[in-house]
């Protein structure tokens, strides 16, 4: 039984045509747990929804930005490392002020905006790998 892997730059691939996805969506999903804070005793339920609905916002634009990012990586890539880049520093400065930690603003950081760099830099490297295979 041969159990030498044929092509392993195929296997790459696919480790890194899946992996920003994955990672994408598990993001996003964590990001929209924090849409449920909008669920608050004391309003009705069409302000909770409304508070829902704008909650939500953020990751409904992740979501767009994956699914055009599925067919075009680099571009995809290159938007999801500037989101990420982008607002580690704002949001790094507002938990700053509410906690007044920085271990516990670089964990949210680590959490939150992290993710997204790692998924741009993965479709980057998907990208190029596909390239590379094709000049071949």
């Amino acid at each position: 039984m041969n159990t030498t892997i044929k092509n392993p730059e195929s296997n790459l691939s696919k480790v890194l045509f899946w992996s920003p996805r994955v990672i994408c969506i598990s993001a996003i999903l964590l990001i929209s747990v924090f849409a449920l804070d909008a669920f608050a005793p004391g309003l009705t339920a069409w302000q909770q929804l409304g508070a829902f609905i704008m909650h939500m916002i953020p990751s409904m634009a992740l979501v767009s930005l994956l699914v055009y990012s599925w067919k075009h990586e680099r571009w995809g890539g290159t938007l999801f490392l500037l989101v990420g880049l982008i607002f580690t520093p704002i949001i790094f400065n507002w938990n700053y002020r509410m906690n007044q930690s920085w271990w516990m603003s670089l964990s949210i950081i680590a959490l939150i905006t992290l993710p997204f760099v790692i998924v741009g830099i993965l479709f980057l490297a998907h990208d190029f790998i596909i390239k590379r295979e094709q000049s071949k």
